[in-house]
């Protein structure tokens, strides 16, 4: 009977599967040929009034992608798009029917402009087909940027793992250009100025760039691009192999030398210790382009004082949980660097340098970096210097990465290698870790590709086992996504400079995901059914860790999703381990569960996102939900309040684990705002406040005053540590 019950969930499911049969025929890429200009456009948002603009051909033919599959847009949208030798200017005019409905959720800096009345477009410098510049703007002008490398993919099951986007987008990437908008009867407009020393390209006449633009409206949750893109749940404008073409262009090498001082003075009161101090500091770096696809960059006593903390967690398992960078310094050209499985094995991990295994603070004292492009190979050299840190065991160390990848154009292929090390300075030659890798991907047309790498460690004492590799094809076309990967990482295997999620393990996952788009008069948008599968098998062949999940997103046009799914789960516990005062004795255990998510509307002013789960758990049971609520008023203040509980009901115990807490952002204008992260962890009783104020001058330079607030314990007695920071940094041009 229970047999039967399976069977029929399973079938409830999958049927999408079987319902519809859908082919698609991707049109030939769009192109034009770029303008070159003897004057500027006036950069204040109106389009239509604008001479030079006038004198700009217009593109204007957008092809939706949803609700309406093929079709063209519902409203018009001019696009004109021109050069001078140093500045590229775009002038988009979005014409709207009902401009008094248009959405803006926030106005800060590279908020997601995914449910606002947008227009992004991306650029692909190099015409690698892999890698790009993205930016965009809503109806408030909010300034909107990112670096995509491969095409914006990372590791896609790490990345449902962490709830969020691991490796291939950089938001983080902040470059110095303007945008300013009008909105009008006819709906609004923009103008975006973006200097040429801001990007980096291969200098020469007759250029082509790839470029794709795309647009969004709100009201009725259309999505639209110029180059159109096929039906699925991987396509979106990142997909630069499938952008349309800009030609004819002239490029020339812009100057481009930065210094970047900071001043900033911190204090902190210890009510433990009761301690009070007052710091004094400054720093600088130094950014020179020496070609317009290749910069080095130079940092003295560098600071991350403007960093967000990070968001706390729970670990309710027996493996290592991944906190992502958030240092600007580390994240600028992130993908240049990265090699492995984001999130899983990740044999380069920039968080482990100047920050300490529990997450204090270890002094840089300066380094360099070398990245960019010389012809098509990727090159990247990072050097950093650490200090020791009085009364700890952490000696000075330098840490060396060198990455090179070479792009096989219009192949989507690569191949590469990176050696990554950590040298303690000073007596103890001796102490030291290295790791060396050669990866590549081989595109195989538009609708696929393998990925690979293979790794080996050095640590004095380890002499075998010290190996790591993985095997990844995958298929994405015609409404399908597939997925196969093999990974491998040996006991001895120890990236001192990267991350693991787990150690020594042989894995094999698989995914099979459908897009089912429904018809034009049905509320539903679509369905996207799916299963996949991860197994952990040790290196004597045990099963340790098997994951079966069987699912289906529905979505309806009014933007509210459900999705329904049912996880199998099989653990083998060889040692024990607790969670918390839990103890999880040896022993293997199945279990099986059920889980909804539900996403509603985002374009309203008020919406809830939430994850339930129900089912067994190391022999007991667990409850688990995770809701956060969104609240904005008008396009200056957002608020998010959410809590994480799990109750755990196990054969020796209970735990409720809850981790609660609210983020509040209020902008004055996209370059002024107020942030603050509230978080409690009732399992740590820990209560932290992080509170920023930011006035931005350009892209991460201006006046920055945080203030961080730490309370353990008894949340009523005295507040345990509280430090505020202020500092200023400036950008000077020392050659433009």
């Amino acid at each position: 009977m229970k047999r039967i019950k399976l069977l029929n969930l399973i079938f409830f499911f999958l049927f999408p599967f079987f319902l519809f049969s859908q082919n698609s025929q991707l049109p030939d890429r769009p192109f034009f040929n770029v303008t070159l200009l003897n004057s500027n456009p006036v950069i204040d948002g109106n389009v239509l009034s604008d001479e030079v603009w006038m004198a700009v051909p217009a593109i204007n033919k957008m092809i939706q992608t949803k609700p309406l599959f093929g079709g063209e847009s519902s409203e018009r949208t001019e696009i004109r798009i021109a050069f001078t030798n140093s500045i590229l200017y775009l002038g988009v005019v979005c014409f709207d029917s009902s401009p008094n409905t248009l959405v803006v959720s926030d106005s800060k800096r590279d908020a997601d402009l995914n449910n606002d009345d947008s227009f992004l477009f991306i650029i692909d410098t190099y015409n690698d087909q892999q890698n790009g510049f993205l930016f965009g703007t809503n109806s408030s002008g909010t300034e909107y940027d990112a670096q995509i490398d491969n095409e914006g993919s990372g590791n896609w099951t790490s990345a449902r793992q962490q709830g969020g986007v691991i490796g291939g987008t950089n938001k983080n990437w902040d470059a110095s250009w303007v945008v300013k908008t009008e909105v009008g009867d006819y709906g609004w407009s923009a103008e975006f100025a973006i200097p040429l020393n801001s990007l980096r390209f291969s200098v020469g006449n007759n250029k082509t760039w790839g470029i794709n633009f795309q647009r969004n409206i709100s009201k009725n949750h259309e999505v639209s691009f110029w180059a159109p893109l096929p039906l699925g749940f991987g396509f979106d404008i990142k997909r630069v192999s499938l952008a349309g073409k800009m030609n004819g262009l002239q490029l020339k090498k812009p100057g481009n030398l930065k210094l970047l001082p900071y001043v900033l003075t911190q204090g902190t009161h210890n009510s433990v210790d009761k301690e009070n101090s007052l710091d004094f500091d400054f720093g600088a770096d130094i950014k020179y382009s020496i070609t317009p696809a290749l910069t080095l960059d130079l940092t003295y006593n560098t600071d991350f004082a403007q960093a967000e903390v990070d968001k706390q967690q729970v670990n309710l398992d027996r493996f290592n949980l991944f906190f992502p960078e958030k240092r600007a310094f580390f994240l600028e050209n992130a993908g240049q660097f990265s090699i492995g499985s984001p999130g899983e094995v990740d044999l380069f991990f920039s968080r482990r340098i100047g920050i300490s295994g529990n997450g204090s603070v270890v002094p840089i004292i300066g380094g360099s970096r070398l990245s960019g492009k010389i012809g098509q190979t990727n090159v990247g050299f990072l050097s950093m210097f650490t200090d020791d840190v009085e009364g700890s065991s952490i000696d000075k160390n330098n840490f060396t990465v060198t990455r090179i990848n070479h792009n096989f154009s219009k192949s989507r292929s690569s191949i590469g290698g990176a050696y990554i090390s950590r040298s303690a300075l000073g007596d103890n030659s001796h102490d030291y870790n290295r790791v060396m890798a050669v990866d590549g991907i081989w595109g195989i047309g538009k609708k696929a590709k393998i990925t690979s790498f293979i790794s080996k460690s050095s640590t004095p004492g380890i002499e075998s086992n010290d190996h790591a590799f993985q095997f990844s094809a995958n298929y994405d076309w015609n409404f399908w996504r597939l997925i196969a990967t093999y990974t491998e990482v040996g006991e001895g295997f120890n990236p001192e400079v990267g991350y693991l999620e787990r150690s020594s393990f042989k894995k094999s996952e698989f995914l099979v995901f459908r897009t089912i788009r429904m018809s034009e008069e049905s509320k539903f948008l679509e369905a996207r059914p799916h299963i996949m599968n991860r197994s952990y098998w040790d290196f004597e062949g045990n099963l340790v860790t098997s994951y079966t999940h069987i699912d289906n997103h529905w979505v309806w046009k009014n933007g509210l999703e459900i999705h329904t799914g049912i996880n199998l789960s099989k653990e083998w516990v060889n040692e024990e381990f607790k969670i918390s005062e839990l103890k999880i004795s040896e022993g293997n255990y199945n279990h099986s569960e059920i889980a909804i998510v539900y996403i509603t509307n985002s374009n309203k002013k008020v919406s809830l996102n939430g994850r339930s789960v129900i089912g067994g758990y190391f022999g007991g049971n667990r409850i688990s939900n995770n809701v956060t609520l969104n609240v904005r008023s008008g396009n200056k203040f957002n608020s998010s309040f959410f809590i994480n509980s799990n109750i755990l009901k196990l054969d020796n115990g209970n735990l409720n684990a809850i981790l609660s807490g609210a983020r509040l952002s209020y902008s004055f204008t996209p370059r002024m705002f107020l942030q603050s992260l509230i978080q409690y962890n009732n399992v740590s009783n820990l209560l932290s406040v992080n509170a920023r104020f930011g006035l931005l001058k350009n892209a991460n330079t201006g006046l920055f005053v945080v203030l961080n607030i730490l309370k353990d314990d008894d949340l009523l007695d005295y507040i345990n540590n509280q430090r505020l920071t202020v500092k200023y940094t400036h950008t000077f041009d020392l050659i433009k």
